[in-house]
């Protein structure tokens, strides 16, 4: 059975960090592609940054230069460094496991976590 188990989440101020991990279990990490994924209230699910099981990596346009993706397929976890977070960023930030790495199409993500929240606001 897959899991993924993210953690990391919180309340931060603008300008603040958070670092988001995820816990995969139950398939061969390794060969998987990954993916953070976000739904915000009120608004549909988008991709946030994907890291391709050959090493590709894609970000939305909205975290470019402020997030980073890393995968540690030894402890198969996966990460989302967030720096310079803005109210824009508060969402329920979702781990996923094989889809589409390219597009970051949430649709092609079969495999999603329980999600953790990310709060932005001072």
């Amino acid at each position: 059975e897959v899991q993924l188990v993210e953690s990391g989440g919180g309340l931060v101020q603008p300008g603040g960090s958070l670092r988001l991990s995820c816990v995969a279990s139950g398939f061969t990490f390794s060969v998987y592609n990954m993916a953070w994924l976000r739904q915000a209230p009120g608004k549909e699910r988008e991709g946030v940054a994907s890291f391709g099981s050959a090493g590709g990596i894609t970000y939305a346009d909205s975290v470019k230069g402020r997030f980073t993706i890393s995968r540690d397929n030894a402890k198969n976890t996966l990460y989302l460094e967030m720096n310079s977070l803005n109210p824009e960023d508060t969402a329920k930030y979702y781990c996923a496991a094989g889809g589409n790495w390219y597009t970051l199409q949430p649709s092609s993500f079969p495999y999603w976590g329980q999600g953790t929240q990310v709060t932005v606001s001072s």
